[in-house]
């Protein structure tokens, strides 16, 4: 019985909103999302959670879902690995390169409270 309760816990997930993109995520895992100004250890709170789904059940909202929280904690900030931007013009004498790193923050999903 006590390998069903808590194979329940794992079954429950959310979509939530964080930097302009929507993600996924249940309790346990690590994501990477767009940095947030919050220092490392620190738990924050999502209220922007888009659905909740526990097994079979799914709560949809329009276009959030009313009193649903997620809790996370700041695992690290760090930079992503670099893109390099290449243009060129065929027969112009014209190449420029450009590279760019995007900044995120790793966050550690806790509790899901819908």
């Amino acid at each position: 019985i006590r390998l069903q309760n808590s194979y329940q816990e794992v079954n429950m997930y959310a979509v939530i909103k964080t930097g302009g993109k929507q993600y996924r995520v249940a309790s346990g895992e690590k994501i990477k999302v767009e940095q947030i100004a919050a220092d490392v250890g620190q738990e924050i709170v999502i209220d922007q959670v888009l659905a909740v789904g526990n097994g079979a059940e799914l709560k949809v909202g329009t276009p959030l879902v009313s009193g649903a929280t997620v809790k996370a904690t700041v695992v690290a900030h760090g930079k992503h690995d670099k893109v390099h931007i290449f243009k060129m013009r065929r027969r112009k004498h014209y190449q420029k390169r450009q590279g760019h790193r995007q900044q995120f923050t790793e966050l550690q999903i806790g509790a899901i409270a819908a």
